[in-house]
């Protein structure tokens, strides 16, 4: 005999097992939204050719003082590292021996002044007495000769005088030029020599202007006489090339410079080219024998395509950028670089005109991966709140609270 079943039961079954399918099915995940990565488009633009180097700095002058006489230095009449004057005092040196000799020098002038007088007084009472034949030529003669003799003498004694008054007064020191005088380097009592290392007092530097030296290579100057041949560099107007400079504690230096020497001989030793740079010190902010960055504008490079550096990768030995095509999908590309222009870099070939490369989020750009291209340097999107009710990236579900029991 065959079991009827009541209709109310079998409608329970069919929505109990529809609710069981329903469990067993799970939610396909939603599709991950492209990475955000920053991107810059190149377009072709005159860029400035600066040429980084480390140079030193020197004193526009740097004089050494010496001693023009030998003798005991007495005492030192200036502060030392401070600015002195031009012909300013600065050691005294012992001038009594030389006080001697002036006077000394002075007793023979007038011992020669004397004769010369006598001599004087002998031709002009020759003379007449020669016209009028009552002296011999013989006699005339030795009188015009004690007269030249006489005088040449007078003019000896006065060159030995003017020569102790000379020495007399180098025993003061003074300073050739105004600047900043270094260390003395002969202590007072000591005694110190016209000639060789005794000679040397102290050193006085003109900081203003300042020269800073630098070097650089010989391959340098041969690219970029080739690159003004033909036509890809613009050099300075006037041929003046500017110059900046930054110190050690990586301020840069208030003030422009101009290059105002550069060597016409390539050192055979190192292979460079000796340059200098003059800077405005009114301050004296360098100082002579400091080091520095100097970077020189040579020119400028007209249409290059540039990137900044921190674009580029390597992969072996290939140097690559990645490009968002028009379909914003990541392409890598091979280029060869040129010359840095500050924190980027020339493209010589790879790129042209209007592709973007990716500059910032490298680390989300995978080859062959759709990507959304935002300019660079500009603040990441928000991620989207989450629907209520939705799971968070790396947290459970949010479930109710059970019901309370009846």
């Amino acid at each position: 005999m065959r079991a009827h079943f009541p209709i109310a039961s079998a409608l329970s079954l069919a929505v109990l097992a529809t609710a069981l399918v329903a469990c067993g099915d799970k939610a396909s995940p939603p599709k991950a939204a492209p990475a955000e990565v920053g991107v810059v488009t190149v377009q072709p633009r005159d860029l400035p050719i600066i040429y980084e180097q480390v140079g030193q700095t020197a004193g526009y002058r740097e004089t050494e003082v010496r001693a023009r006489v030998s003798g005991i230095l007495q005492k030192r009449l200036y502060s030392e590292g401070q600015a002195v004057k031009e012909g300013q005092p600065l050691f005294q040196i012992d001038p009594e021996p030389f006080k001697a000799a002036l006077d000394q020098a002075r007793g023979q002038l007038r011992q020669q002044e004397a004769a010369l007088e006598r001599a004087k007084a002998d031709r002009e009472r020759i003379e007449p007495l020669f016209k009028e034949n009552a002296v011999s030529r013989k006699d005339y003669d030795d009188a015009r000769a004690a007269f030249d003799s006489a005088a040449a003498a007078v003019d000896s004694a006065r060159a030995r005088v003017k020569e102790a008054e000379l020495n007399l007064g180098y025993t003061t020191v003074t300073a050739p030029i105004a600047g900043i005088a270094s260390k003395e380097a002969r202590s007072e009592g000591s005694l110190v020599s016209s000639t060789g290392d005794a000679g040397l007092l102290t050193v006085i530097s003109q900081l203003d202007p300042m020269y800073v030296n630098f070097s650089y290579s010989e391959s340098e100057r041969l690219r970029y006489d080739e690159e003004v041949r033909a036509g890809h560099v613009t050099p300075p107007k006037g041929g003046r090339v500017e110059a900046t400079a930054r110190l050690a504690n990586g301020i840069d230096f208030p003030g422009k410079g101009f290059l105002d020497f550069s060597d016409s001989r390539v050192d055979p030793k190192t292979g460079t080219i000796r340059a200098r740079a003059e800077f405005p010190n009114p301050r004296g902010t360098m100082l002579p024998g400091q080091f520095v960055r100097i970077f020189a504008n040579v020119g400028t490079l007209k249409g290059a395509l540039a990137v900044p550096e921190r674009a580029v990768t390597q992969q072996q030995a290939t140097r690559l950028v990645l490009v968002v095509n028009d379909k914003n999908v990541v392409e890598p590309r091979p280029v060869k670089l040129g010359r840095r222009a500050g924190d980027e870099v020339v493209i010589q070939t790879g790129l042209k005109a209007g592709d973007r490369v990716i500059v910032d989020g490298l680390f989300r750009a995978r080859p062959g991966s759709e990507v959304k291209a935002v300019p660079a340097g500009a603040k990441p999107a928000a991620p989207a709140p989450a629907p209520e009710g939705a799971k968070a990236p790396g947290a459970e579900p949010v479930r109710p609270a059970p019901a309370a029991k009846k």
